[in-house]
């Protein structure tokens, strides 16, 4: 069994028209674009995804002050009311700074984990995804704290943009000691889709479901970043190889969109055989 996760929000919001150029970065839309958020999770919705993520990236006290939790419980009631009530909303649980500065990662980042992980399970959600971690012991210390709160727990690690953040044996190594901490999902998410596999690859073996949400890459490759015919039947054709690898958790990160998602649907469909009634009816990995 196969579970489609959602696409990138920041990408779509950008793409509506939607400032992102404050320090909340996609979370300001939460306040400023309320109907907006909820139409991107509709369009990823209708594209095939049946796993959601909360547009809490940057829903943070330190980023957003006094206004975090109203942001935050703000963020999750979008996304419940914007996609069928099968379907499952994942609680985002992001680095506190920069996603690809692993350098800035705080001395000491439980408090502020524990905090927001607390808050998502109380809306509640039906998982929470601690992504685009480029520093395992920050990405540890949320898994601990997502898994306190006895809500499923996923990890997405991050490689970064250029692939140079962590190799593969690093995500290795992180992912199998986020799954001793109780993560019940590895991934690895936006790194180019042209260079995932090894990633993928690296992450089997460890006894729990694994996969892959990656990025457009660079413009060159025609995969994403401005409309092109070919680039979702690029990003699935990547994909694919990591299927093969036996991944069963599947999306896609910044400079796609709903497209690609749909590919990946389609996808999913002949990899498994089955129709799209019944992918649609998807809701936990196996």
């Amino acid at each position: 069994m196969i579970t489609l996760l959602d696409g990138p929000m920041g990408t779509r919001l950008g793409e509506l028209g939607v400032d992102l150029d404050s320090t909340l970065w996609s979370a300001g839309a939460v306040h400023s674009a309320p109907e907006t958020v909820r139409r991107v999770h509709r369009e990823y919705a209708r594209a095939g995804a049946t796993v959601h993520t909360t547009n809490t990236f940057r829903t943070r006290r330190r980023t957003a002050g006094d206004r975090w939790a109203a942001l935050t419980t703000a963020a999750v009631r979008l996304a419940r009311e914007a996609v069928p009530s099968h379907h499952r909303v994942a609680g985002c649980i992001a680095p506190l700074e920069d996603c690809y500065r692993p350098d800035l990662s705080p001395e000491d980042p439980r408090p502020e984990h524990r905090e927001l992980a607390r808050l998502l399970a109380d809306q509640p959600v039906d998982l929470l995804l601690c992504e685009t971690f480029p520093h395992v012991g920050e990405a540890l210390i949320a898994v601990e704290e997502a898994v306190a709160t006895g809500v499923e727990t996923w990890l997405a690690l991050t490689p970064g943009p250029q692939g140079d953040l962590l190799d593969p044996s690093q995500v290795r190594d992180g992912a199998r000691e986020a799954v001793a901490r109780g993560a019940s999902a590895v991934l690895v998410n936006c790194a180019p889709a042209s260079r995932t596999l090894a990633w993928v690859e690296a992450l089997s073996g460890l006894g729990v479901p694994f996969g892959a949400y990656a990025n457009a890459g660079a413009l060159g490759e025609g995969i994403g970043w401005e409309p092109t015919s070919d680039g979702p039947r690029r990003y699935s054709h990547h994909a694919r190889s990591w299927l093969e690898v036996g991944a069963t958790l599947v999306g896609s990160c910044c400079g796609t969109g709903t497209e690609h998602v749909h590919a990946l649907k389609l996808l999913i469909d002949e990899f498994t055989g089955t129709g799209p009634d019944e992918v649609d009816r998807i809701r936990r990995p196996v």
